[in-house]
């Protein structure tokens, strides 16, 4: 007959054991992507794209996938602009971004402990690659869930992306003065543990 003792390190192992191997998914209705246009130097709008996916492998090698064509700007003909003009979602349906996490640490972390990683971040969009050093914040959920949100804004530059030309086009067809080239980037990203 099992004691309690038995059972509690029964338990125990079986929970180790499912932290120690974790993946961890995406949760995309409780994540989000934000981004900040400007326009005529002065008018900043928040804007954010609805779909997206993803996870972190227990080698701590995380990857966010964006639907182009999920970008939501709260104006219809402004969204179809951006899809077809700016982001050419017919060409480049997707965005990526990858890192890499610590395992160990990612799996260590108490829930509710919060910790600022340094991480090299590549951004797979328009069909260039760029590669930036960033910090993340790292905080452990209930579960063994995870939560990774951007420290500070990101700042994306069109020309790097080749998205340049598509701000020249937005700009002629909205007769606006100017759209800035740089834009802010925020995350808010929810992992659950698989």
């Amino acid at each position: 007959m099992y004691s309690l003792r038995n059972y509690g390190l029964i338990i125990t192992l079986v929970f180790f054991t499912a932290t120690a191997q974790a993946d961890w998914v995406l949760d995309g209705e409780n994540s989000s992507l934000n981004f900040v246009s400007v326009k005529k130097d002065k008018i900043g709008e928040v804007n954010h794209f609805k779909t997206l996916s993803g996870e972190i492998t227990n080698e701590g090698k995380a990857s966010v996938t964006i639907d182009l064509a999920s970008v939501e700007t709260n104006i219809d003909v402004r969204n179809e602009r951006i899809k077809n003009i700016l982001l050419e979602v017919d060409a480049y349906p997707k965005a990526k971004v990858m890192l890499k996490l610590d395992a160990a640490q990612l799996m260590s972390l108490a829930i509710g402990e919060r910790r600022v990683v340094p991480v090299n971040l590549t951004v797979l969009l328009h069909g260039k690659r760029k590669e930036m050093m960033f910090d993340v914040i790292v905080v452990g959920l209930v579960g063994g869930s995870l939560m990774v949100l951007s420290l500070q804004p990101i700042i994306l530059n069109a020309f790097d992306f080749g998205l340049d030309v598509g701000i020249s086009k937005l700009i002629e067809i909205t007769k606006l003065p100017s759209i800035d080239s740089a834009v802010p980037v925020t995350f808010n990203l929810v992992f659950k543990a698989k």
